[in-house]
This record gives structure tokens, sequence and C-alpha cells, in this order.
């Protein structure tokens, strides 16, 4: 997506006209409905969908091969690999809690950083901006199609993994890794909240990828560029020297969730990586918004 320092007049009067024409109506440009088709059609949505719908019968598949568990992963400590063959709520957090740290913050790239970026890269950004469709409203239109993808993959996830675990393993009630066990009528609540938290969480990447796609127009490198400062992320909250100062990491919540999964319902640590998600993916998004308002589309 190359810039240049001033829109052509040509272009600008083109829009004026169009803006002004009876029956214009900018909100009526690009619905959600027809962005969220699009996006559905294309061949890496439901790629996506489908290794995250396979996800728990590969699990499923390496617990029949590897045997039962012998309850402490063989360092005295049980953990939620341990308990997930115990049920099937087990079973969907345990699938939780391998994804969340790689293969949803792939997701949430590429749904949210593939959007702006291939339309750049294919030349249609400009006619759908020529169309007119403001500036504002695409942006839009795309962020909340990105989001919505993305919240729906990681719906996806546990709803397969539950109904995979049922059969593999039946219903029943969440075994705790520290002890004692969620009633089963608890579990769907509690696994529900720890879904919503790890969106939240995600809307760092999100707005990484977001922002980066409004600035090239190589989808592969706003993906990636998301995925990768994550990445990063992930390492300086690993460096202990840091401190008190991994809690502004926001990578260092990212398993915050767990705490939705013990006998009483632990809140600080999810709050806080919440405000610290939500934070930094407002500013985010907002440079995105502010840096695409400027540029000169010519791609």
């Amino acid at each position: 997506m190359s810039t240049k320092t001033a829109e052509p007049a040509e272009r600008a009067e083109l829009v004026e006209l169009v803006e002004t024409a009876p029956g214009y109506r900018a909100r009526r440009t690009l619905p959600l409905r027809v962005e969220a088709v699009r996006q559905l059609k294309r061949r890496r949505t439901l790629v996506m969908g489908a290794v995250l719908a396979a996800l728990p019968f590969i699990l499923i598949i390496a617990f029949a091969i590897g045997g039962e568990q012998d309850g402490d992963g063989g360092n005295g400590r049980i953990t939620l690999m341990d308990t997930a063959t115990a049920s099937a709520a087990n079973f969907a957090a345990t699938c939780l809690f391998v994804s969340a740290g790689f293969l949803l913050v792939v997701a949430v790239a590429l749904f949210c950083g593939d959007t702006v970026a291939s339309e750049a890269s294919w030349s249609s950004l400009r006619y759908l901006l020529a169309a007119p469709v403001p500036r504002g409203r695409l942006l839009w239109s795309k962020l909340a199609v990105g989001l919505g993808f993305s919240a729906a993959a990681m719906v996806l996830l546990p709803l397969v993994a539950l109904a995979a675990g049922t059969v593999a393993y039946g219903w029943g009630p969440l075994k705790l890794p520290t002890g004692g066990a969620l009633p089963a009528d608890e579990t769907l609540p509690r696994l529900a909240l720890a879904v919503a938290f790890i969106f939240v969480s995600q809307l760092v990447t999100a707005g990484l990828a977001f922002w980066l796609s409004t600035r090239t127009d190589a989808p592969l490198g706003a993906v990636g560029g998301a995925v990768g400062l994550t990445i990063i992320g992930n390492v300086l909250d690993a460096v202990t020297a840091l401190g008190t100062w991994r809690d502004f990491v926001p990578a260092h919540w990212q398993y915050a969730w767990v705490d939705a999964l013990q006998p009483q319902l632990e809140w600080g640590g999810m709050v806080k990586g919440t405000a610290i998600s939500v934070t930094f993916a407002v500013i985010l998004f907002a440079l995105a918004f502010r840096g695409f308002a400027r540029k000169d589309i010519v791609s």
C-alpha cells in the first residue's frame, strides 16, 4: 500500500460528487453482512476453522496412543494435561490451554491482520474507497468482522472439544489440578468465562495485526508481525529480572483465565489482564484509524 503526499485532485472531486449525490448514505456502504460473507468464503477462514475443529480429535488420538495419564505429569504435580481425560469439561479446558499461547494467537492475527492488507495486495482497496466507502466505515466494518471471526474461533474450539470429549470421556465434573472438582452444572459458566477472558487478552494481538494491516500491502507481513511481536512479549514475560515491570506486559496475564477454574473464583489476575489488554488495544486501534485516514490509497 504505497502513499503519496496528497490525494489526486480528480479522485477527491469524484468522491465529493458521489457523497453529495441524492440517496447516498455512508452508513449503508459495505454492510457488515456483505463483509462477513466475503471473509467467510475465503480459503484462509475455512482452513483455520478446519484446524481448530480438528485439534480436539488429534488430542483424543494422542491420548489414546499414549495411554492413561499417570496423574502427576512425572514431576509430582497435577496439571490440566494430567486431568484431560477425566471428563469432557477437563478435555475442553486442556484444548484451551494448549492452544491459547499460539494457535489462537495465529487465528486472531490472521483474521485481523489479513483483512485490510489483502485488499491492498489485490489492488481493490482504492476501488472500495472510490465507491465511495468512507475510510472510517471501511475500517470499522473490517475490524468488526475480524473480531467477530476471532471470537467465533475461540468459541468453536471448546464447543467441538466438549462434544468430542463427551463421546470419548463422558460428561462429568471438572476435576481441578489443585484438588477437588467443580460440579457439572458449574463447568459451562466457568469455561465460558475462560473463553471470554482469552478473547479479551488477545485484543492486543488483534490491535497489532490490524494496525500493521493498515501500514502494508503484504498480508503475511501484518500477520507475521503481530505473531512475532506477541512472541516477543512472551519472551519478555519470561525475563524474571524485569520484576514488577512484567505486569505491564500483556503476555504476563494470558493464562489468568485458569483462575476461573478454581474452587473459589479469582478475579484479580483477569481484571488486571483485561485492563492492560484493553488499554494497549485501544491505542493500537486508534493508531490504525488515525494513520489510515491520512493516507493516499493508490493500491
